[in-house]
């Protein structure tokens, strides 16, 4: 079998993030694996291995010409079956398979917002639907939305894995005490809702925690907006931006509560990240969250558009330490049993197989 996954960048966002793990993964189990980046290399770029092929696109604009006659040679030459799409990167899977029809596309669809969009403001995504031999959604909402909106008769849906890199040096440092941090991983951008979770941290100052977010700051108003309210609520000795980093391994292990506070998702990676490293989970209830983390034994739920509830978790979970250190273990095992590479791995090859063989 020989599979491509084509992404739009290497930034450390969980579709980025997915789309390396897959071609990574596969690389160990078929023929052929690789991964076409379409318009912007990253710091995911060092997280790609040796043993699975690449090709940087460097695209200029939606139609690139010279890009699609190097994304096409390169999937002739290689004798590609499969041309996996993550997110955006569909349209130019799309214009691959009218010019080379012999070529199988999937598109992957990670955005959980995407249920709450009508079909009127994805007709792009929906004329381009009768290019695809299949879909892939991270979520069983997502299932139904591409079922009832798009085109395409098949349908998949194909939970998220993580695997760290365990020969990734550890390099970044947390500030704050030992048993007093708590992580975000998640992008500076709508819709993380990073400052609902700042506001339920003001309250818990003098209890001398720290919080730290992970993940890449576009420098725009969003991420400003941070950065006021830290200036302003005097937290800048307590609360942290890291930007994007690729030792995530490293960085939980240095926190002992992971929290997300997303109004959309889809299926976050971060989720699962928390659970591999054992940390006490805090998590929004939207998308597949709550499939990843059972409320109350896995670690807390709340609904990310009321803050009193996101206040109340927070400080319920930093004041019982018996209480985070059963979550972690119960999530770490749930993890490894349900989302752990080899089981999810099964699962795409064989759907593959399906789609192939069509």
């Amino acid at each position: 079998m020989r599979i491509v996954q084509i992404i739009d960048s290497l930034e450390a966002g969980g579709a980025e993030r997915m789309a390396v793990n897959y071609a990574n993964a596969l690389a160990q189990e078929i023929s052929f694996s690789g991964i076409v980046v379409t318009r912007k290399e990253g710091p995911l770029l060092n997280a790609i291995n040796s043993n699975c092929s690449y090709l940087f696109l460097d695209k200029k604009q939606t139609i690139d010409f010279q890009a699609f006659f190097k994304l096409r040679k390169y999937i002739i030459t290689h004798n590609v079956a499969i041309v996996h799409a993550h997110g955006t990167s569909f349209f130019i899977a799309v214009l691959l398979k009218i010019s080379y029809p012999k070529i199988k596309v999937i598109w992957h669809e990670h955005y959980g917002a995407r249920v709450n969009q009508t079909a009127s403001a994805n007709a792009v995504l929906i004329l381009c639907s009768l290019f695809f031999n299949a879909i892939f959604v991270v979520n069983k909402q997502l299932l139904t939305w591409v079922k009832q909106k798009t085109f395409c008769q098949k349908a998949y849906y194909i939970p998220n894995f993580t695997a760290f890199d365990t020969q990734k040096k550890g390099t970044t440092i947390l500030q704050g005490n030992d048993g007093q941090r708590i992580v975000c991983v998640a992008n500076l951008k709508h819709p993380k809702n990073h400052l609902a979770l700042l506001r339920a941290f003001k309250v818990l100052n003098e209890a001398q925690w720290t919080l730290h977010f992970i993940g890449e700051d576009y420098d725009d108003d969003y991420s400003k907006a941070i950065r006021d309210y830290i200036q302003l609520e005097n937290l800048e000795g307590f609360v942290f931006l890291h930007g994007a980093k690729s030792d995530v391994k490293n960085i939980l292990s240095q926190a002992t509560i992971g929290v997300l506070a997303s109004t959309a998702e889809g299926f976050p990676v971060s989720l699962l990240e928390y659970g591999l490293a054992g940390l006490a989970t805090l998590s929004t209830n939207v998308g597949s969250c709550s499939e990843i983390v059972t409320d109350r034994v896995s670690g807390l739920l709340f609904d990310p558009n009321n803050e009193k509830e996101l206040k109340n978790q927070l400080y319920k979970i930093i004041s019982d330490k018996p209480l985070r250190d059963r979550f972690g273990l119960y999530l770490q095992e749930s993890v490894l049993q349900q989302y752990s590479k080899k089981i999810v791995l099964k699962q795409l090859i064989a759907t593959y197989d399906e789609i192939k063989n069509d």
